[in-house]
């Protein structure tokens, strides 16, 4: 999410045709888990947040998708949800590139940074 605000990702399965969790096979589900936790392990290391927000809201986009949102007690939407609150504030694109930078630090097995930037 192009939102400089909050360190805020998308972990989007690759699976066609899918809007909601439960559609997911059993074995699809314990992956997107899994992904979910290592993806939410890293980013944390990396932003030390005070929390993170997890959800599946699709309501816009129906793709299947989750978003990771890294929470700090000063961010302006605290403690409130992030969802429109405040408009999203676009990242300057030397703040996009240490972002990036940052994240090149650790790979997460078998995950894409598609998207990225």
């Amino acid at each position: 999410m192009n939102d400089a605000s909050y360190p805020w990702f998308i972990l989007v399965p690759d699976r066609d045709e899918i809007t909601e969790i439960y559609q997911l096979e059993s074995a699809d589900q314990r992956q997107m888990w899994l992904e979910s936790c290592v993806l939410s392990t890293r980013i944390m290391q990396v932003f030390q947040g005070d929390k993170l927000n997890i959800a599946a809201i699709g309501n816009l986009v129906p793709q299947l998708h989750l978003h990771h949102v890294v929470r700090y007690r000063d961010d302006c939407a605290w403690p409130s949800p992030v969802w429109g609150k405040f408009p999203p504030v676009a990242y300057e694109s030397k703040a996009l590139e240490r972002l990036i930078s940052r994240l090149e630090l650790f790979t997460i097995d078998g995950l894409s940074t598609a998207g990225v930037g």
